[in-house]
């Protein structure tokens, strides 16, 4: 047990807990502003899964990488304007539109994987372009904080910008306002002129956008290759830290980075004498662990308002 904290409490967790949450907190902003206009975005998972495969086959035949991150947002824009269609303007029930969604990318990437290249597992035969790590000149030089912060993949540094940009929005912007109250009542909206359909197609557009770029940070930052199904499950695990987030953005912020301390912890754990298998199951217990701390909390609190 000392051997874990000490391992928890050096500069290098801290470093891999960044790492790590990067894909997680993207998904988690994802889906809090589809959630905030009134749009459960189940698809996450397939957006970050399809701007994962075309942001690294668009690099390796383009041989750059920042077009393949172009291509990867356009991807994930584009899979958000389907689910729009089908569910703004068809009326198509948008849980099921999303679990299409995400069962359409995950073998349509295996299928256009194994035409592209032969293989249906990697794409590590294609000379794929991964994004530049920064590393930031005065802050590296900082103990401990130098090697927490320096040196990540500049993904993970959007990220941090990410946050920011989604709260001033939501909060400090016409737009974000008008997504808050179409997500909390849409026909009171409607009756002083807001267009629901746009409000909600741009809150879609954007969610797939940071979906997207959770999803390149996976192909093009984390790893420098596409694999099958290689999101596993980040898009329901920020689904799980914006629901636990309860509306605020600074608390889906924490709660994505808490699951992905776990996710780091279970990387570290693979240094001692213990089943890969159980190993890897510690990020997903603790979501499943969140999840009912949460729903007993939501429903001790609608009990006592008498909901």
């Amino acid at each position: 047990m000392l051997d874990v904290l000490n391992i928890m409490l050096t500069p290098e967790f801290g470093f891999t807990v960044i790492r790590v949450v990067v894909p997680i907190l993207f998904a988690a902003l994802a889906a809090y502003i589809a959630n905030s206009a009134g749009i459960a975005n189940i698809a996450i998972e397939g957006m970050m899964l399809m701007a994962a495969f075309v942001g690294t086959v668009t690099s390796a035949f383009t041989q750059n990488a920042w077009i393949g991150l172009i291509a990867a947002c356009l991807a994930g824009m584009v899979m958000a304007a389907i689910l729009s269609y089908f569910t703004l303007i068809l009326k198509t029930n948008n849980i099921l539109g999303g679990i299409a969604l995400n069962l359409f990318s995950s073998s349509f990437t295996v299928f256009l994987l194994f035409i592209i290249t032969g293989s249906k597992g990697t794409s590590a035969t294609l000379s794929a372009r991964s994004l530049p790590k920064v590393v930031i000149p005065i802050l590296k030089d900082i103990p401990i904080l130098g090697r927490i912060f320096s040196g990540h993949n500049v993904l993970a540094y959007i990220m941090f910008a990410a946050v920011i940009l989604v709260y001033l929005m939501m909060y400090q912007t016409p737009l974000g306002l008008r997504m808050k109250a179409v997500g909390k009542d849409p026909h009171a909206a409607e009756s002083v002129g807001v267009n629901v359909i746009r409000i909600k197609t741009i809150a879609l557009l954007l969610s797939g956008l940071l979906a997207a770029l959770g999803g390149a940070y996976m192909s093009m930052g984390y790893l420098s290759f596409f694999t099958q199904n290689m999101t596993a499950g980040r898009g329901f695990i920020g689904l799980a830290a914006e629901a636990m987030g309860m509306g605020n953005v600074w608390l889906v912020t924490l709660t994505a980075f808490l699951f992905g301390m776990f996710d780091a912890l279970s990387n570290a754990l693979q240094l001692f004498a213990l089943p890969s298998e159980i190993i890897q199951t510690i990020p997903y217990v603790a979501v499943f662990v969140g999840i009912v701390a949460y729903s007993i909390y939501e429903y001790r609190r609608m009990k006592i308002k008498g909901e």
